[in-house]
Order: structure tokens, then C-alpha cells, then sequence
């Protein structure tokens, strides 16, 4: 039988597998219990923030991202912290990275091309006029919704420190993907330096390859600070022209977002998008998490699951195979049986304690174990039951009812007392378990 399965939370979150990883962060799927809602986690490490002096930046732009709700950005909803994590609750992107979409596609049509890029400046536009630049713009980072619309990750997210000139002055971000200026690490400005990789999106969109891609660093970088790249040959001529104007090294003549919104191009089936603009957001969360306040710290805690159990473990435990000894009998009643039940396996624990309390039962709970001892002694003494419950899936579980000490008889009595009074979460063949 497979081992149980160790289930994380974080205050209202159930944790679950890792979806991404940074230097400096790491992304986990997990789910609001609440709602039901999924999400992602990400999940900073508060002495790696504190070392490299990230903290009042980091706070500056969560505050901004709080207050961004576009149609193309990720949704930031709070943040949380314990005694050494920063947790950042963000929308979960169903469709996947866009990234996996042309790996898996290969380059895409000239109209679905436009249609991501549209979206893609859509979200740079609004996000710059708020001063918020996101430095690390890639594939990897434009995710999709239901909808199969864009959507931008981690714009804000990317914590630079700028000097008394105005311009950031640390390089980062993908080099495939970063501006000439950039990689010169003379000062640059985030507007434009993001402008080039929407281009190298773009490019890598159309043609399913990068511009500049070279297995020597020194001769890549080489190349993007030339714009050193050939067009593939079915790109057409509007397309063509869009791509040399934002791949150019000069980032003062390298166009503009008010001149690519102007492009012929571009405005092809272009919509602009229609959204409220929040005006405020509530950023006590922030400022908690900041100041570092022990009493708003969220609870982080390790729970085991149910043990999982696969369908032939399932049908070898049935009654209706006859395996003789599964069941020990004496006197004509089972020391031990099992039966189905819908709904989750905290639940089931609850009914299980409120059903044997009455029936004047000591109870004892680990994880998805109990152990029931009578404070009345019996005809062999004290009855003492042990139960267990196995997950089949995530709605259906199997019970385990077994005595450990005791009467067999008081045992089958209590055992009918306690599903009578379980009937109603007691599966029966022809319900549906989903």
C-alpha cells in the first residue's frame, strides 16, 4: 500500500508541487481551502532578501502590484510571512507558460502571433505608466488563462536598485532575452530595456527560434549589442519592419509603445482592452509582512494524508472476495471490517468522534488513526477499537474498523451503532465517488 502522503499548509493554503525556480524564489501550485480557488505561492526566503538589502524594494513593488489589476497581468492578491518566508499569493495561470505552447506547437501564425503581442504591450503599457518595469520579460513568464489570453508574471517582481541618476544599473534577466544597454551595465532605462525583449518575443513567436542565440556568452552578447540577427523568410514585410524598429541598440531611437500602438501591423484586429482601474488596495497585509510582526506571522504546518490506496488493493479487500482469512470471526462476528465512505477524510474523523463519544468512548487521533477505548469495562473488559481511514480518491475513502481488546459481540454492537449513525456519509454501490 502506497505510503501517506505529507500535506503542507500555509494559513489558508494547501501547499502543493513546485511549478517554478528562481535564484531568489521558488513557485508552488497551491489552493485557497476557503474558495477553492487555485493559485500559485511564491515563496521568498527572508534571510536571502535581508542579505542582499531586497526588503524595502520588494515592499515598494508588492504595494504597486497590489493596486495593478489589468486583463494581461497576474493578479497579486496578499502577502503572507512567517518567522523565514515571505509567502506571495498570485493568480494561477491554468493554461501554462506560453513557452511550452510554442515548444510543443512550433512557431504560430502571423494573426495568433499578433493577437499575444497586442496583449504582451497591452500589459507593459499599463504597468510602465505606473512606473512598475519588469526586467525579466520571456516566454516563461507570459502565461495563459482558460481563455487562452495572455497573462504577464512576475512584473514588479524583479527587485533592482537604482542610483541617483535615475537609471537602473543591475543586470539580470535572460541574456537571450536582454537589452544591449543592459548587458553594457552602463545604466539603462527599464521602459525601453523592456521594450527589447517584447521584440525578442515577438521574433521567437514568429519564428519559433531565437534572434540571438550562441553557446559563448561573449559572442552573444556580441551580437545582440549589434542587433546581429537575420528575419526568416515568411515573416512578412510589415512584420519585418516592426522587429528591426524595436531591435535597435540605441535605446534612444528604439521605438516607442505610443509609436508601436500606432504601427499598421500591429493595429490589425487590435483591442484595446476594457477594465476598472482599481483607485486603492488594501495593503495592511504588506506592511505586516515588513514590519515583520510576529502576531500576523501565518501558520505553516505539516499534515499526513489518508494512506493511498490503488484499485487492486481496493477489490482484495472487498467481501465479495472470498478470501477466507481476511476476516478472523469468533462466535460468528467479524473482529474486524471496512466499508466506503463519501466526503473528505478530516470530515470523516469528525463524525467518527461525534458518533463514539456518546456511545462512552475515550478517544485518541493521529492523523487519519484513532484508537476508542469504553471507560466502561465490558464482559472481557474494556472494548478498545482502532480505526484507520484510506484515501480511494479524493472523495471516497475506505473505513477500517478493527478490536483490539475486548468483547466481539459489545464490538459488533458498537460497530452497528456507528454506522447507523455515519449512514448518511456510508457509500453504496451506484453512487457516484467523483
Amino acid at each position: 500500500m502506497n505510503r501517506p502522503k505529507v500535506q503542507r499548509r500555509v494559513g489558508k493554503y494547501e501547499v502543493g508541487k513546485t511549478i517554478g525556480q528562481g535564484s531568489f524564489a521558488k513557485v508552488r501550485y497551491a489552493k485557497n481551502t476557503e474558495t477553492g480557488e487555485s493559485v500559485a505561492l511564491k515563496i521568498l526566503d527572508k534571510e536571502k532578501v535581508l542579505k542582499n538589502k531586497m526588503s524595502e524594494q520588494i515592499r515598494r513593488e508588492i504595494s504597486t502590484m497590489k493596486l495593478i489589476n489589468h486583463p494581461n497581468v497576474v493578479r497579486l492578491y496578499e502577502v503572507l510571512a512567517s518567522k523565514t518566508k515571505i509567502y506571495i499569493v498570485l493568480e494561477f495561470g491554468v493554461g501554462g507558460e506560453l513557452f511550452d505552447k510554442i515548444v510543443h506547437d512550433g512557431r504560430l501564425q502571423e494573426d495568433a502571433a499578433r493577437k499575444y503581442f497586442q496583449q504582451l504591450i497591452n500589459a507593459v503599457d499599463y504597468c510602465h505608466s505606473r512606473g512598475v518595469y519588469h526586467r525579466d520579460l520571456k516566454p516563461e513568464n507570459l502565461l495563459l488563462d482558460a481563455q487562452g489570453n495572455l497573462k504577464v508574471s512576475d512584473f514588479g517582481l524583479s527587485a533592482l536598485s537604482r542610483q541617483g541618476d535615475g537609471l537602473l544599473h543591475t543586470a539580470c534577466g535572460t541574456p537571450n532575452y536582454a537589452a544591449p544597454e543592459v548587458l553594457n551595465d552602463q545604466g539603462y532605462d527599464g521602459a525601453t530595456a523592456d521594450l527589447w525583449s517584447c521584440g525578442v518575443i515577438l521574433f521567437v513567436l514568429l519564428a519559433g527560434y531565437l534572434p540571438f542565440d550562441e553557446s559563448n556568452l561573449m559572442t552573444l552578447y556580441k551580437k545582440i549589442t549589434a542587433a546581429e540577427y537575420t528575419c526568416p523568410p515568411w515573416l512578412s514585410l510589415g512584420a519585418k519592419k516592426l522587429i528591426v524598429r524595436i531591435l535597435d541598440p540605441n535605446p534612444v531611437t528604439r521605438i516607442s509603445i505610443q509609436e508601436i500602438l500606432e504601427d499598421a501591423w500591429f493595429k490589425k484586429n487590435y483591442k484595446r482592452p476594457v477594465f476598472e482601474e482599481k483607485e486603492e488596495a488594501n495593503l495592511d497585509d504588506v506592511e505586516a509582512v515588513f514590519k515583520d510582526s510576529e502576531e500576523h506571522h501565518v501558520t505553516e504546518k505539516k499534515e499526513e494524508q489518508p494512506t493511498s490506496m490503488n484499485a487492486f488493493e481496493l477489490i482484495s479487500m472487498s467481501r465479495a472476495l472470498d478470501l477466507g482469512n481476511l476476516f478472523e470471526e469468533e462466535e460468528g462476528y467479524k473482529r474486524e471490517t471496512r466499508f466506503a465512505a463519501t466526503g473528505a477524510a478530516n470530515e470523516l474523523v469528525q463524525k467518527i468522534e461525534e458518533a463514539s463519544k456518546p456511545l462512552g468512548f475515550d478517544i485518541q487521533k493521529k492523523n487519519y488513526k484513532m484508537r476508542l477505548e469504553n471507560v466502561n469495562a465490558g464482559r472481557k473488559g474494556n472494548l478498545k477499537v482502532a480505526t484507520e481511514i484510506f484515501q480511494v480518491s479524493p472523495s471516497l475513502h475506505m473505513v477500517e474498523v478493527r478490536k483490539t481488546k475486548g468483547d466481539t459481540l459489545e464490538f459488533h454492537k458498537f460497530y452497528k451503532k456507528l454506522s447507523t449513525t455515519l449512514n448518511d456519509v456510508v457509500w453504496k454501490s451506484g453512487e457516484s465517488s467523483v
